[in-house]
């Protein structure tokens, strides 16, 4: 008689939580990720060849309703899992405060968490994971309209305002919606290596990794109001003329006090210079136009009042990660015509 062949390995299992409200691309662009990767080799089941086995569960093992009114089937609750599991992904919804005042989900999300080697979380689903403890003395990412309400809400965790996702342990927390795409990516490298992860990538016609922080995705990247009268009159003259806002002494003028007691003031205000807020206007006004279409970069530097083209690729190098032209490139209008 011959010797019985080994059963080939399982797939680890990738248990991505839904619940009532979730964003649908945080459930659903981790999952193609998973199901895309494929390994070479037998696997039993209908998975064959994928190299991972995704699962969605729900606390109640109900299939549910996403935020964009999409319903999504469920596999089950925990029952449709063994006891440990190799990844645990923790989606969001656009109203967090409802998600975490769901005892029900936020008992289901500690108990997953519990059974998985790794913990990961998409957009606001950061807030779960707060609201179960596990980002407790850990570092956190989440989008980046909501870092400031993630640090406020949970004191315990260190909020970190610009990557697109971030690793601490065996915990990695990513930005909005689609940031968990790149997570996911990540994740399958750290599996199967950076060849797999660049297959899945290119099927996907994704970054494999994405260049730049959030800040180049945030709609204003500094306070647009002051709440002194002369910071804000300050804030409407750098506004109205980017070009006159470098000299301080006309801002002071403007608001009707010294240069020195306008920088208190402002830092007061806004925890910045004036310095640094005229950069943030020119940075803005510079980042409209380069998104408006086809004006050269020099042309945008002298319309956002940098004064020249290499002065605002430094301050985008620094704000955002990007050089200028890289910047139109990835964010103009899509509009081909």
């Amino acid at each position: 008689m011959g010797a019985v062949s080994p059963r080939p390995p399982e797939a680890p299992v990738i248990a991505i939580v839904a619940f009532e409200g979730v964003q649908l691309l945080d459930v659903t662009g981790p999952a193609e990720v998973f199901t895309t990767a494929r390994v070479s080799g037998p696997r039993p089941g209908p998975a064959a060849g994928c190299a991972y086995d995704v699962r969605i569960v729900s606390p109640d093992g109900a299939d549910v309703v996403t935020s964009s009114g999409v319903r999504i089937g469920a596999h089950g609750s925990l029952d449709a899992l063994p006891h440990r599991v190799d990844t645990v992904l923790v989606p969001g919804r656009g109203d967090w405060r409802a998600a975490v005042r769901d005892r029900d989900l936020i008992g289901f999300t500690t108990q997953l968490t519990s059974r998985a080697r790794r913990v990961a979380s998409v957009c606001a689903g950061a807030f779960l994971l707060a609201e179960a403890g596990v980002l407790d003395g850990r570092r956190a990412a989440t989008h980046w309209r909501l870092t400031g309400e993630l640090a406020t809400a949970y004191p315990a965790v260190t909020v970190a305002d610009d990557p697109i996702f971030v690793r601490d342990g065996h915990v990695i927390t990513s930005a909005g919606i689609s940031a968990g795409i790149d997570l996911s990516l990540a994740l399958v490298e750290d599996d199967h290596g950076a060849a797999t992860a660049r297959e899945v990538a290119r099927e996907l016609v994704v970054f494999m990794a994405r260049p730049g922080g959030q800040s180049q995705f945030s709609a204003r990247l500094r306070p647009t109001t002051g709440q002194h009268p002369a910071v804000r009159a300050a804030m409407d003259a750098a506004g109205a003329d980017p070009h006159a806002a470098s000299d301080l002494s006309v801002l002071a003028d403007v608001a009707g006090v010294s240069p020195r007691h306008l920088t208190r003031l402002f830092r007061a205000d806004t925890g910045m210079t004036p310095g640094q807020y005229v950069e943030s206007v020119r940075l803005e006004a510079a980042r409209a136009l380069l998104e408006g279409g086809g004006a050269s970069v020099e042309h945008v530097a002298r319309e956002a009042g940098f004064g020249s083209s290499e002065s605002m690729r430094r301050t985008f190098q620094q704000v955002l990660k990007v050089a200028p032209t890289e910047y139109r490139a990835r964010f103009r209008s899509t509009d081909t015509a």
